[in-house]
């Protein structure tokens, strides 16, 4: 491990699905977009393109960010971890928003992760919009 952890050689680890995960991150404001994976075919579409490309679990698909909606993440640069097994995307959005949901207004929401979890084991949790 030690050898991986020090190497300049990008030796990307997907795991048995050949997937990794990657945190997009807005490389301005540094708020957390989305957690997404990507295969093989995604990471190198997003390193020869800049648009963040991902692979979608649920529809089994190549998934560039933006195709459908013009919500584009242009990368502003990719980082690998330690173990090489998970990536960060430093974006800049070139639409509205990141989410594929819409606030109360319509507005696409800048990030996935637009509820906090609140209260306590007593009274019970609940999500609030944040």
């Amino acid at each position: 491990m030690k050898e991986l952890e020090n190497t300049l050689e990008f030796r990307l680890r997907y795991d048995k699905d050949g997937l990794v995960p990657v945190v997009t991150q807005d490389s301005k404001t540094k708020e957390v977009l989305i957690l997404s994976f990507a295969n093989k075919e995604a990471v190198m579409n997003t390193l020869e393109t800049g648009i963040a490309t991902y692979f979608s679990r649920s529809r089994k698909e190549l998934w560039v960010k933006g195709a459908t909606s013009g919500d584009y993440l242009k990368i502003d640069s990719v980082r690998i971890n330690c173990e090489q097994n998970s990536l960060l995307y430093s974006v800049t959005p070139q639409g509205k928003g990141a989410c594929h949901t819409k606030d109360e207004d319509g507005v696409t929401r800048s990030s996935c992760y637009y509820r906090e979890i609140v209260g306590d084991a007593v009274k019970g949790y609940k999500l609030k919009i944040i």
